[in-house]
């Protein structure tokens, strides 16, 4: 039984063993206890900080998904320390893949209270298909909206770049909603043209009844 790193009276306290204990089985099988302090000694597992350098997370954040249940440790070392096998680092993976897709963390927690509630299989996957399918909607909503504003974009530095023709003192930024020069467009760009509707920025102009000087 692995021990809940959320617990205060259990976070980071060395398992004591006494001596021979390894060795020690009972009547179903081997020690728990010993079982735990083998497996502290597979070089395979990997302390906190080289699990955080693995996954580029800070130990702050592996410390948070332990204490909302998200990550749980393998065992803990002789001097106490937490313990992770390569399973963690698929954990790791499926937390930021579901938070790119939108979830926060408790959402994430809540969604592993329902699976882990839910009894049967079937039952389990279809939950969670229904949710994906959602998220896969609004990705895809997402992605149209960005292509939209990627063209945008591309339209208005298509514009700009024809820009360099007008040079001071020819033409003054008063002229450029007049602009003479053939930019290959019947109009401005809509991110281009804002700049020239309204007045400057009340900043930028005396209030009213204020002379320029304050």
């Amino acid at each position: 039984m692995i021990p809940n790193p959320s617990d205060a009276d259990q976070k980071d306290r060395p398992l004591r063993v006494r001596k021979g204990m390894i060795r020690t089985q009972g009547a179903g099988g081997r020690n728990p206890v010993a079982k735990r302090v083998m497996e502290a000694t597979n070089p395979k597992l990997l302390k906190v900080g080289d699990l955080a350098r693995q996954t580029g997370k800070s130990v702050r954040a592996l410390h948070l998904y332990e204490e909302l249940g998200l990550l749980h440790p393998t065992a803990r070392s002789h001097g106490g320390f937490r313990l992770y096998d390569a399973t963690a680092i698929t954990r790791i993976r499926w937390i930021e893949l579901l938070q790119s897709s939108g979830f926060s963390l408790h959402q994430i927690q809540s969604l592993l209270h329902a699976w882990h509630g839910t009894k049967y299989g079937p039952d389990a996957m279809a939950s969670i298909r229904d949710i994906f399918q959602k998220r896969l909607a609004e990705a895809r909503q997402a992605i149209a909206r960005y292509q939209a504003l990627a063209r945008e974009l591309e339209g208005s530095l298509e514009y700009l770049t024809t820009c360099h023709q007008c040079r001071p003192p020819r033409t003054t930024q008063d002229d450029c909603p007049h602009c003479p020069v053939d930019h290959g467009m019947k109009e401005e760009p809509a991110l281009v043209a804002g700049f020239h509707t309204g007045p400057p920025p009340l900043g930028s102009i005396p209030l009213l009844g204020e002379s320029e000087n304050g």
